[in-house]
């Protein structure tokens, strides 16, 4: 998945992988906790490739809203980065909603 991540955004050196890997474990700890599993099923593991990619393109400008320079003018997403998959992560849960083992901890 990493080697897919950095295909799109055009690396090909190693320099940033720890930056990526760090993001794409915690774009999966956040999609399992959506989800109620802990893993990520195969069939959404292109979540991760993409949020991923959306976060680490916001490296920097993390809680803006927009940014203008030169004339050049970015708009940033203000909703939650798994919102676009809303509907694909909902349909998963209903289609597996006998699968996903829930466990009880006590603390």
């Amino acid at each position: 998945m990493l080697e897919e991540i950095k295909a799109l955004l055009g690396f090909t050196d190693t320099d940033r992988d720890p930056q990526l890997t760090t993001i794409m474990r915690l774009v999966q700890q956040r999609l399992c906790s959506l989800l109620g599993t802990d893993e990520v099923p195969d069939a959404l593991a292109y979540i991760v490739t993409e949020v991923t990619v959306l976060r680490f393109n916001r490296i920097g400008s993390e809680g803006m809203s927009s940014h203008n320079v030169e004339g050049e003018s970015i708009t940033y997403q203000a909703t939650d980065d798994f919102a676009a998959f809303a509907n694909d992560i909902e349909a998963w849960k209903e289609a597996n909603a006998g699968d996903v083992s829930r466990k009880i901890r006590f603390i």
